[in-house]
């Protein structure tokens, strides 16, 4: 379901006239609070004809064009093309304060005591060589590589409220070094080459700088594997609970020296003695998605010897035997469920792209300058602010009509463990395959 439809379901149960998609009446019906918003960001956008085309672009990511880049924007709009292109390319205006505000606005009317960061990649097939950044790579929207732009992001997650709160283009090495292109595209002279795992700590850290708080960070294996990564998180004072490959090595106690051959963690996971517990992870529309976890702390081997102490979580799917693995720096008394929750909530993230993507135009730019882009993702980045919150709002007044018609909403707590006597077909269907799995081992 997409932000639009979750708008529309939840304005059916209100008994609220559906929505459905962004059409005119509805925008002109949200024109008055969209103002107010923008509003709060006169001070990164100091002329009137630079607020007015914000105002222009927004309106026109969160409308039902087809295409939601400058140009048909601007043509939906009556306004000429190139002033809006202008407007990304050349204007006078702080891009990078309205990042900040729009992270300062997100730690004011969002934030959360266990609020996660989840950091992922994706990409946008483009066809030519002139887009900042565009290079025959793996791009994850088409599954193989293509030509294409990725950027590094990371998502905000608080409870079932979520939005991107920061994002920068990756470029290739030869990319960076190819001066004529970089002078071709306006790259800054300073922006040097980065991995995508300096690029995410580097956002990581401008996040915790500008005052967004976050006590758990997610990521998948690209990012789970890369010890430079989980050491640079915990330099931030923040906990992590990354996927990791089942090639990871290390050992379930403290090694007196490197001597003692460390395991792959797919062989520790058959070996050790920590009991298996059933877990629900997820709410699915099949039922509800139950994993048998195991845990135990555990010694990563890194660099010729062993990393810091830690969390090693065997999980396997009840159903489907699909097996993942993560690492977590989370204290020793940690509860497993507490863990789980962080590490079963990416999906959040891949929803943002989804309705970035689909809903507010993020993959749409057509330009060829560096500062362009950086605006687009930054004003998408607004933009889907915007209807996060609006969404949001109406998912309280959901919760508070539950409350008062004393109806249940059909919600239910993610990372709770599973009564092993529980009626259900599907938590049977679990228990069996648990006593077969419990014997083999």
């Amino acid at each position: 379901m997409n932000i639009y439809a979750e708008i529309a379901s939840i304005e059916r149960q209100l008994g609220v006239e559906d929505g459905g998609k962004m059409e005119a009446k509805e925008l002109l019906k949200l024109k008055p609070e969209l103002k107010k918003f923008l509003k709060r960001f006169d001070d990164c956008i100091q002329t009137r004809a630079s607020r007015k085309h914000l105002m222009t672009y927004v309106s026109g990511q969160l409308g039902n064009l087809e295409r939601k880049s400058a140009e048909p924007i601007a043509l939906a709009a009556s306004v000429p093309p190139r002033t809006l292109q202008e407007f990304l390319s050349i204007h006078n205006w702080n891009d990078n304060m309205v990042l900040r505000r729009v992270m300062e606005i997100v730690e004011k009317e969002h934030s959360v005591k266990d609020a996660i960061g989840v950091i992922d990649e994706t990409g946008f097939p483009k066809k030519g060589k002139k887009t900042p950044g565009v290079e025959r790579q793996y791009c994850g929207e088409t599954g193989k590589i293509d030509n294409c732009v990725v950027t590094v992001n990371l998502g905000y997650v608080a409870d079932n409220f979520h939005c991107l709160v920061n994002s920068e283009v990756y470029f290739p090495k030869n990319w960076i070094d190819d001066k004529e292109r970089r002078i071709e595209a306006k790259v800054p002279d300073g922006l040097k080459f980065r991995t995508k795992i300096e690029i995410a700590l580097d956002l990581l850290r401008e996040s915790v700088k500008n005052g967004l708080k976050l006590s758990w960070v997610s990521a998948d294996e690209l990012y789970g594997r890369s010890s430079d990564f989980r050491k640079g998180v915990v330099e931030l004072s923040l906990n992590y609970v990354v996927e990791v490959p089942c090639s990871i090595q290390g050992w379930l106690r403290r090694p007196r020296s490197v001597i003692r051959k460390a395991k792959r963690i797919d062989k520790l996971w058959v070996s050790y003695g920590a009991s298996w517990q059933m877990f629900r992870v997820k709410d699915t529309e099949r039922g509800p998605e139950i994993w048998n976890v195991r845990a135990a702390r555990f010694f990563p081997h890194e660099d010729q010897r062993y990393g810091e102490e830690g969390w090693l979580l065997a999980a396997q799917n009840v159903l489907s035997g699909e097996v993942k693995y993560f690492l977590s720096s989370a204290p020793s008394d940690t509860p497993v469920e507490t863990m789980l929750r962080v590490a079963f909530n990416r999906w959040h993230i891949e929803r943002i792209f989804e309705d970035g993507k689909g809903e507010v135009g993020m993959g749409h730019f057509e330009v060829r300058n560096y500062l362009s882009l950086k605006r687009h993702l930054i004003i998408t980045m607004l933009s889907f602010l915007f209807l996060a919150g609006s969404t949001n709002r109406l998912k309280k007044w959901e919760k508070k009509y539950y409350i008062m018609s004393g109806k249940k909403s059909g919600r239910s707590s993610i990372g709770t463990r599973v009564n092993h006597k529980s009626t259900n077909a599907q938590i049977g269907n679990a228990c069996k395959e648990n006593e077969l799995l419990a014997k083999a081992n």
